[in-house]
């Protein structure tokens, strides 16, 4: 792999494309020229996987997958693709097969789990008075704001749907752990990380949002994937 890979971000609940900004920059000042990220419907996992899975298809060469949050189960969903060279999980859930991120939410449940709440179309939010102390409290309040308010609410069924064959059982994998997440609980996330057999995990003292709130240190994770992946 003498080229860098083309780098797929795969966005969560809660949000959008635009998570990744502060990240899409710091890839392509090192030198990504190929980056991608997938606006999920988070409607079902099927659905976000096949979204994700027809980005990768239009990629001629190697991929590297990356998801925050509920986006770590589209990438180990979608993550069967031949040009698929490895996954990167940034706060993220990684199921086993017939394992959901709603199963894996109940097994150790974070600290900020009551601030959800489903609309009467059966769409889940965070309120956003809360949003900044949950989700995101290692950001300026007026970025905190903009998540509130832009938040992307997913239908509260697609937290129930299950993988199916998890590709991180044949791709290498990567693991972030965030240390102060109160969305998805650390121990989970470090149970997550050992239990697929990351390649390196690495801690970071930092809420769920932390591909918004450490854009450098999550650069050099998947820059250490990348590593990795040359050397094989």
């Amino acid at each position: 792999m003498a080229d860098k890979p083309a780098i797929v971000l795969v966005h969560g609940f809660w949000g959008g494309a635009a998570h990744w900004a502060k990240l899409i920059v710091e890839l392509r000042r090192r030198g990504y020229e190929s980056l991608h990220a997938v606006e999920n419907p988070l409607t079902s996992l099927a659905e976000d996987a096949e979204r994700t899975r027809k980005m990768v298809r239009q990629i001629a060469g190697p991929v590297l997958l990356v998801g925050h949050s509920y986006g770590g189960a589209v990438i180990t969903e979608a993550g069967d693709l031949p040009n698929v060279e490895g996954l990167v999980y940034i706060a993220a859930f990684a199921p086993d097969a017939g394992e959901s991120p709603g199963q894996l939410t109940e097994q150790l449940p974070p600290a900020a789990v009551d601030v959800i709440a489903p609309d009467s179309d059966g769409y889940l939010w965070i309120d956003q008075a809360k949003f900044h102390g949950s989700f995101c409290r290692d950001l300026t309040d007026d970025e905190a704001l903009v998540m509130a308010v832009t938040q992307k609410a997913p239908l509260g069924s697609t937290f129930g749907d299950a993988v199916t064959k998890p590709a991180w059982r044949f791709k290498p994998s990567w693991y972030q752990v965030s240390t102060e997440d109160r969305m998805i609980n650390p121990d989970n996330q470090r149970r997550m990380a050992e239990r697929i057999g990351a390649r390196r995990t690495v801690e970071l003292p930092a809420s769920h949002a932390s591909l918004a709130s450490q854009p450098v240190a999550i650069a050099d994770v998947i820059d250490a994937a990348v590593a990795d992946l040359e050397i094989d």
